[in-house]
């Protein structure tokens, strides 16, 4: 399946869209990695991205550790390295929260990691950015709930900043993209992403 296929559905003018593909095959300014604190590979997305993109990647992780955020990147934050390999330019790293274990602070850091990661990419005049679906696979965030939180605070970020042209939600599966579009917010205005 191409990288560069249609979307399935686009919304905010074509700046948000929702695409099935891999998201390591995306010829973006930077890909999203639902990274865990060590940044230093792991599993699912996070795997993935390490093994497509190479040791390069690896290596500069080990630097952030190194001089940054020796104890582990914290849940919610987020950092920039090179993609190496892969067709994106850049890998935005982001620690989402452990469904049930953030004293019910699960939606605000989920919310946290795709707005640092929005701002990191603007800070670094990129235009294109492809998120996985963060914290939904082993880290157990009910995928249903965290459509709403990550539609809703991308909707806010690109409706307040005009830096980026596309935000693109990358599903592996149909299905999965379809439940995110069952309960995506972005032509909702809420005052709270995270409700």
């Amino acid at each position: 399946m191409s990288s560069e296929q249609e979307a399935a559905a686009t919304f905010l003018d074509g700046r948000a869209s929702v695409r099935i593909g891999d998201l390591t095959e995306q010829a973006v300014d930077a890909i999203v990695n639902a990274a865990n604190s060590t940044l230093l590979g792991g599993g699912g997305v996070d795997g993935a991205i390490h093994r497509r993109g190479g040791a390069e990647i690896l290596r500069e992780c080990e630097e952030l550790r190194r001089t940054t955020f020796p104890h582990g990147l914290p849940t919610g934050e987020a950092v920039i390295t090179t993609g190496g390999q892969l067709p994106a330019r850049h890998v935005i790293h982001t620690v989402g929260p452990i469904w049930g274990r953030e004293n019910g602070h699960e939606a605000e850091l989920l919310a946290a990691c795709y707005r640092n990661a929005l701002l990191i990419a603007v800070e670094n005049g990129l235009r294109e950015v492809a998120f996985p679906a963060i914290s939904t696979g082993a880290f157990g965030y009910p995928a249903h709930e965290a459509a709403r939180v990550a539609s809703a605070t991308v909707r806010d970020f690109l409706l307040a900043d005009d830096n980026l042209a596309e935000v693109r939600f990358v599903f592996i599966l149909q299905r999965d993209a379809a439940s995110f579009l069952k309960h995506h917010r972005f032509d909702q205005r809420v005052e709270n992403a995270g409700q």
